[in-house]
């Protein structure tokens, strides 16, 4: 019995980090999604390959996953559009991203370290905390 007991807590624990892999994951995808819109006005899932450096058929599953939970859609062209649930989340992503960024960057990081270290962070970060880093940079800029 104890051993059910634990397997049950183990595979629960499991299934809580696989999904946050998952979250973190989407917001990646979605963060590069809005990044490539910016950049070039259109999105390709050739392009979020190629941006996120991860394989084609990665970003098929991936998109095939934010499809069905209405982040995004496909246009008549094929292109990829970031619907309202998904761009909310790209936009509160890419924030983090740049402001944190230029924080790193302000206390003597390299570009490509800060860049990297604020990928990591973005996502961890509290609401609480962000605001606070966005009322300080405001309050320094």
């Amino acid at each position: 019995m104890l051993f059910f007991l634990l397997f049950s807590c183990v595979c629960d624990i499991l299934y809580l980090v696989m999904n946050m892999t998952i979250q973190k994951s989407a917001e990646d995808y979605l963060e590069a999604m809005l990044m490539l819109r910016e950049e070039r006005g259109y999105v390709r899932s050739v392009d979020v390959a190629d941006k996120l450096g991860v394989t084609k058929p990665s970003v098929s599953y991936a998109t095939k996953r934010l499809r069905e939970d209405g982040y995004i859609s496909l246009d008549p062209a094929g292109m990829i559009v970031l619907e309202p649930k998904g761009l909310e989340i790209a936009q509160r992503m890419l924030e983090r991203h740049r402001l944190l960024t230029e924080l790193l960057i302000g206390l003597g990081v390299s570009e490509k370290t800060a860049r990297d270290d604020a990928c990591k962070i973005e996502h961890d970060l509290s609401v609480e905390s962000f605001d606070a880093i966005r009322r300080h940079a405001k309050e320094y800029r």
